[in-house]
């Protein structure tokens, strides 16, 4: 025989927040309401699972054991619910990227997906933190990393390089790698904050530059790799960036390659999913969309940045 769901999830409200108070603002009810849930559960039980206190309540032993196993049975009932629902517009897609990622190469090739495949309720989320699928009601995440992902589908689809880019004016101005460094060095803290990612002294090492450190970590800072670009593109100085992120404003001249070696980067932007999003046709379209465009993509930046 199960407790009345309510009274469970006003236990737990209450667990978390150590208040009656505060679960009450979380369920939008009363705190005497809260206490009431509270109460038919204890009864229901047999025996108490809180220790209450003037301005505060605090879980007992019995209260923290039945908590253990309330919370998992809560957590995978919402993920069960949430995917239920999720799953009830076939039409409907949800996909998660790194800010950067959206901003400099997915949103600017949308409207080929929306041309042909109209019927598709896209939508689309910049986001930092690996995503919960069921829980946040995402299907597909393209994201940075090496894998594998756990549990997941992951696909690697777009491998890094990373190049010195500038205004073109300033690429005209500079004959050698060593040059670069002439000019204001814009950095970018990665998007996660992951190890390992290249940078001005790994850039260095790779053109065989002797520079001391102090020097590499002078120049303008931004929050994001888009925000760096844009410096750039603006004459504000040197930045060293993907090719991910970098080859369409290559294209359009609004970037220009400075001089130095490519250096391979130690990560891919992987195409990461449950197994099951794929049996959605959105699903479907979507990656197969997105496959074709890394094949282009790759072939194209290639030859912008030999």
């Amino acid at each position: 025989m199960l407790p009345p769901l309510p009274a469970v999830r006003a236990f737990e409200a209450a667990a978390r927040h150590g208040s009656f108070v505060r679960a009450g603002d979380e369920l939008c009810v009363s705190p005497g309401a809260v206490g009431h849930q509270v109460r038919l559960l204890e009864d229901w039980l047999g025996r108490p699972l809180f220790v209450r206190r003037p301005r505060a309540v605090e879980l007992n032993e019995a209260g923290r054991r039945y908590l253990q196993g309330v919370g998992v049975v809560l957590d995978e009932l919402e993920r069960a619910s949430a995917a239920l629902r999720h799953a009830a517009d076939d039409h409907a897609l949800t996909v998660t990227a790194l800010p950067s990622f959206v901003t400099r190469w997915l949103m600017p090739r949308l409207g080929g997906f929306r041309a042909q495949h109209p019927q598709v309720d896209l939508r689309v989320l910049a986001s930092i933190p690996p995503v919960d699928f069921a829980r946040d009601q995402v299907d597909l995440a393209l994201r940075l990393g090496r894998g594998p992902y756990p549990g997941l589908v992951a696909e690697p689809l777009l491998p890094e390089t990373y190049i010195a880019v500038g205004h073109p004016s300033l690429a005209a101005s500079l004959a050698a790698p060593g040059d670069v460094l002439a000019a204001t060095l814009l950095h970018d803290d990665p998007e996660p904050r992951i190890p390992e990612q290249v940078d001005w002294p790994h850039w260095c090492v790779a053109q065989q530059l002797r520079v001391p450190g102090r020097r590499l970590r002078q120049g303008l800072r931004f929050s994001h790799t888009y925000l760096t670009l844009e410096a750039a593109a603006a004459g504000e100085g040197a930045a060293l960036a993907s090719d991910v992120l970098a080859a369409d404003a290559l294209a359009q001249g609004r970037l220009a390659v400075l001089p130095g070696q490519p250096v391979p980067g130690p990560y891919a932007y992987h195409l990461v999913h449950p197994q099951d999003v794929l049996d959605r046709p959105a699903a479907r379209a979507f990656c197969d969309w997105l496959r074709q465009e890394a094949a282009q993509f790759r072939e194209a930046a290639a030859a912008l940045t030999a």
